[in-house]
């Protein structure tokens, strides 16, 4: 919708494994084929590339590790390689800040990378391989993204995700649930923030984005856990009880955006307070549905292997 609305034509190239929930555009293109395996020729007369083809989280990164290699990683690669070899002047990769895994330090594009899972791991070496392809011609760069939290008026919603899941479960449930201690570090990002950064990457000198890795999210929002869901409830205004899950989580970190604020001059928008009153917004106007099967990515994705659809 961000690139629509400043006048871009959209090609979309999916599985659509969650359903085609775009919504209907005379300036928009959908394509069902694999990035694994569709016909180059796709990419032909296209300027920019926007790669966020993968099994998006690490759950369903653990499902079928080799998958998730085939797809996060090779699947990228060959969509890099193909895509200079076709002319198109930018490639943008969506990474993430899980490849900083656990640290005590605060991380920033220049740290040491700490990948503790299968979806990381992927996410880091399809870094590695797409960003040295860069050269006059050819402007590929990453954004490794915080953990996403919003509506933003999509038709299929993610409550697999921190944010979304605590405000599901403080309005539909009044409790919220916390992975054991509660004290682990994340950064968040709204999803409109996302989508507009990248839209600004399409615009942003090429000089600036070959080759580079840029944090996206805000200084301002890394929280732990724990702190997080006292504002969630905070924001909504109502009491919710806590409840404690699992063993300790073994990724924490902290994360510097001063890169894309001082270089790339971006800034986030929207706080997690803003994400948590229109999510509880949506849930109760309908426009949202708590209970969608679809929200919840990995066990979508073991209903699909359970019916025979090959991931």
């Amino acid at each position: 919708d961000e690139l629509l609305r400043r006048g871009y034509y959209v090609v979309a190239l999916d599985r659509w494994f969650f359903g085609k929930t775009l919504q209907d555009d005379v300036n928009l293109k959908t394509i069902e084929a694999d990035e694994r395996l569709y016909d180059p020729d796709i990419l032909r007369g296209v300027d920019a590339v926007i790669d966020l083809a993968s099994l998006s989280n690490d759950p369903a990164g653990e499902l079928d590790p080799v998958k998730t290699w085939s797809i996060n990683y090779l699947g990228r690669l060959r969509t890099a390689v193909l895509a200079k070899r076709m002319g198109v002047r930018r490639y943008i990769l969506s990474s993430s800040c899980s490849v900083y895994g656990f640290r005590d330090d605060i991380a920033n594009e220049d740290s040491q990378p700490n990948p503790l899972t299968t979806y990381a791991k992927a996410n880091l070496y399809a870094e590695r391989d797409i960003l040295p392809l860069a050269d006059r011609d050819f402007a590929p760069m990453a954004f490794r993204i915080a953990t996403v939290y919003g509506y933003g008026g999509t038709r299929r919603m993610r409550f697999d995700l921190v944010v979304n899941a605590m405000v599901r479960d403080a309005v539909t449930k009044g409790k919220i649930m916390i992975m054991r201690d509660g004290t682990q570090w994340r950064p968040f990002v709204h999803v409109r923030d996302v989508a507009a950064a990248f839209a600004e990457a399409l615009e942003r000198p090429e000089d600036l984005i070959r080759g580079r890795v840029f944090n996206l999210g805000s200084d301002d929002q890394n929280y732990q856990i724990r702190e997080l869901a006292d504002r969630i409830t905070s924001a909504l205004g109502i009491r919710a009880e806590y409840e404690w899950y699992g063993s300790p989580d073994t990724r924490s970190y902290r994360v510097s955006f001063e890169r894309l604020r001082r270089e790339f001059r971006f800034e986030p928008r929207y706080r997690v307070e803003d994400g948590a009153r229109e999510i509880a917004e949506a849930i109760r106007s309908g426009k949202v549905d708590p209970n969608d099967p679809r929200s919840i990515t990995v066990s979508w994705y073991k209903s699909l292997i359970a019916q025979g659809v090959m991931v």
